[in-house]
């Protein structure tokens, strides 16, 4: 993403995943994993809106880290249908978060969803602080219900994940979605007010029921 940026491999259940770290000048408040989205359609860490992600979670004195799914790019392995996917998450959590900071996930797309699902996952103090979900995929890899707290944001004229979908995968959450008018699934021209949105909402939280 930058001059800085430290590339590594990351040992996975199918192989050597591909990663990109980036740190922030000072002392990190937390490590973010990202996640990218559908591989067979093109996505990678470095996609836009990823790396997007990850300028967001910088700004918020987050130490970021992006990595390519197995059978991505130079990661090893093949394709799993989101069933693989999901163990290649958890793998780059054991190996990069700090026990003594904050986790936080996020994704988009298809990522979005394997950060959620990944979530489900993790107990203890493995848990994540809270999850960052950008046009989740909600249709295909049906992600489990999620924290109140996550951040959900998603273009109004989403043609690849309909807004429609999103609102039914929420609503018998009473989850939050942040709706950007007139924007499609890529946030094309937009990349700069979605990280104003994730970096505006991160630390302020829905208030709780009953209050």
């Amino acid at each position: 993403m930058n001059a800085q940026t430290e590339r590594l491999q990351i040992p996975g259940p199918a192989g050597l995943l591909q990663a990109a770290i980036d740190s922030p000048a000072n002392a990190p408040v937390g490590v973010a994993v990202l996640c990218h989205p559908h591989p067979l359609h093109g996505g990678t860490m470095d996609n836009k809106v990823v790396q997007t992600l990850a300028r967001a979670f910088l700004a918020l004195g987050y130490r970021t880290v992006r990595f390519n799914f197995r059978g991505t790019a130079g990661s090893e392995g093949a394709w799993d249908e989101g069933r693989g996917e999901v163990d290649d998450v958890l793998a780059v959590v054991a190996a990069k978060r700090d026990p003594a900071l904050p986790l936080a996930l996020g994704g988009f797309s298809f990522g979005a969803a394997m950060a959620a699902h990944a979530a489900a996952r993790l107990t203890g103090d493995m848990t994540p602080e809270r999850l960052a979900l950008i046009g989740p995929a909600v249709v295909n890899f049906a992600p489990p219900p999620v924290s109140q707290d996550t951040l959900v944001i998603h273009g109004e004229a989403d043609d690849v994940v309909p807004l429609a979908a999103v609102l039914d995968w929420a609503r018998p959450q009473v989850l939050p979605v942040t709706v950007v008018p007139g924007v499609g699934h890529f946030f094309h021209g937009q990349l700069g007010l979605l990280k104003q949105l994730i970096t505006g909402a991160w630390h302020r939280l829905p208030p709780s029921s009953g209050s």
